[in-house]
């Protein structure tokens, strides 16, 4: 037997010549860029013709690997290099959309262009969002009518989806926000894409990107403030935009009094001191005592975990209310408070099926620990109620209203009977 440890063989002799179609072909946009430029030019201002130059252009060119400088010619007429110039050392056009005449109906023509280009060659989607992401990035390099052009084409293909709103992350940049460019530019924006659809949709869009609770950020922190955000744009003629804004600010403020709240109520701390805590937020936030009812109610339900069987949770629901009842009570001065209160607890029993049977208990027990007046529920009874499971609750609430009705009767009697 061999123990010698064998020579592993080793690769020698000539080099084979690779195929051409198997070298990477090297990233060169010059002829493309050449390609686009003659087409435009010969297209000129006809953007249906343009269209078409695009759609038959696809199957010639590679707009896979020029995406970029495809996008970068129609808008600027050539590449740009970064910080928004034009590169020197290539041909460019003169028929782009920052030469173009600065209304919405070009504007709305030009992203009829952007669209068919995108519903034809459905790759070109992300590229075309980065492109626009970038741009945005870029507006210190443009002039004040090309800012203005893309401002408005931003909104109308932002009302038309064609582009996702998380875009508008690029102008919470910090260079462009401290100079105002950010601002001014979201005002062209916002503008075009409310005068495309209306201020729910631009919400509905905003929401799904988690952009609703970011456009303070377009203002330099010195100036981040609801009653700056709701001047500057009612200012500019877009008054629905700062309303939304500040209704955000608000639901965002009693999402975290709630999380204060339901902490305070986990470690235990003295009822006192919650109301104290409270009341101080009510007066810093504007928030109304209806409002707030409405979160203590919500924080009451969620500081607990509830039991599985229906025949279980009502009593747990009234050990648990009863304990607080005084946080409860402290925020239901007024009648209004205690309707929009009760309103809560029809909501809630209906929406969570294991308290159907408990509502006639809770309000009973509320009743009982001056939370609830008869006026209230008498109130709730007659005409103020809601829709959701009406029948089940007026039928459980039936006994207790009348005897509520008998006694305010008798009560009625004996003071004429004094008199």
């Amino acid at each position: 037997m061999n123990n010698q440890k064998q020579q592993k063989p080793t690769l020698t002799g000539q080099r084979f010549k690779t195929r051409k179609r198997d070298e990477k072909e090297r990233f060169d946009p010059t002829q493309f860029q050449e390609s686009i430029v003659q087409g435009l030019n010969q297209t000129g201002t006809d953007l249906e013709a343009v269209a078409k130059f695009l759609d038959a252009s696809g199957a010639k060119l590679d707009y896979r690997r020029y995406a970029e400088t495809l996008f970068d010619i129609l808008v600027a007429g050539g590449m740009l290099a970064p910080g928004g110039t034009l590169s020197d050392d290539m041909t460019c056009t003169e028929f782009c959309l920052f030469k173009a005449q600065e209304d919405l109906e070009t504007m709305q023509a030009y992203a009829q262009v952007f669209n068919k280009l995108i519903r034809r060659y459905k790759y070109l989607e992300k590229g075309f969002e980065e492109e626009i992401k970038k741009l945005l990035l870029f507006l210190k390099g443009f002039t004040e009518s090309e800012r203005n052009k893309l401002a408005m084409l931003t909104g109308i293909l932002l009302a038309n989806g064609s582009i996702s709103a998380s875009i508008l992350s690029s102008l919470f940049n910090e260079n462009l926000v401290k100079e105002g460019v950010s601002a001014a530019f979201a005002v062209k924006l916002f503008k075009s894409w409310i005068n495309e659809k209306d201020i729910n949709s631009v919400a509905a869009s905003l929401r799904k990107v988690g952009m609703d609770n970011r456009l303070m950020e377009l203002f330099p922190a010195n100036k981040r403030s609801c009653e700056h955000f709701a001047k500057y744009f009612t200012d500019a003629g877009l008054k629905e935009l700062s309303d939304f804004a500040r209704n955000q600010q608000s639901i965002g403020a009693r999402k975290e009094l709630q999380k204060e709240l339901q902490e305070q109520m986990s470690r235990g701390d003295p009822f006192k001191d919650i109301i104290a805590y409270v009341k101080e937020e009510m007066k810093k936030t504007n928030i109304s005592e209806q409002t707030m009812v409405g979160i203590v109610w919500t924080s009451v339900m969620s500081s607990v975990e509830w039991n599985k069987k229906e025949e279980l949770v009502t009593e747990q629901a009234i050990k648990h209310l009863k304990q607080y009842s005084p946080l409860l009570k402290a925020f239901t001065s007024q009648g209004l408070s205690e309707l929009t209160l009760l309103l809560k607890i029809q909501e809630y029993c209906y929406d969570n099926i294991d308290f159907m049977k408990a509502f006639q208990k809770i309000v009973v027990l509320l009743y009982k620990a001056d939370v609830l007046s008869e006026e209230a529920i008498l109130k709730w009874y007659s005409d103020a109620h809601m829709a959701k499971g009406k029948s089940v609750f007026l039928e459980q609430m039936k006994k207790f209203v009348d005897w509520l009705k008998n006694a305010e009767e008798e009560s009625e009697s004996e003071e004429e009977e004094a008199d």
